[in-house]
């Protein structure tokens, strides 16, 4: 089983899961383009119990259900999570061993950014994924 480490730019928030995730998606959806900053969001959804967090998160609210965490010293964003599901969405670019990170689909691609070829075989969804 892989443990999933990471944290934020400047060391202040670590986190840790050590079970497989829920899923691995690439979000492209004009809430996470906003709140992450680029083009898409592409995380590891856990369920929360499972995800150790240590250090200082500020959080924000983006809709009527989903909060986003960050850093309060360096602003990287670290995940979306959602309580009325019990899950965490961990943004992969956060965590210290990227490439453990498996896609297995796009889902709001028709907000995905024009410049953006997306030709990795993966399943894509103009709206959200399919439950």
């Amino acid at each position: 089983m892989t443990t999933y480490l990471g944290g934020c730019l400047c060391g202040a928030v670590r986190y840790r899961a050590e079970t497989e995730p829920v899923n691995e998606r690439v979000c492209h959806c004009r809430l996470c383009q906003k709140a992450i900053g680029a083009a898409f969001n592409a995380r590891l959804l856990f369920r929360i119990d499972d995800v150790t967090i240590e250090g200082q998160v500020a959080t924000v609210n983006t809709s009527a259900d989903l909060k986003r965490g960050f850093c309060p010293a360096c602003g990287t964003t670290l995940f979306s999570r959602r309580d009325s599901r019990g899950m965490v969405g961990i943004t992969s670019g956060s965590l210290d061993d990227p490439s453990v990170f498996k896609p297995d689909m796009h889902f709001w691609t028709a907000s995905r950014q024009a410049w953006l070829r997306l030709d990795d075989g993966l399943p894509q969804y103009e709206g959200p994924p399919p439950v």
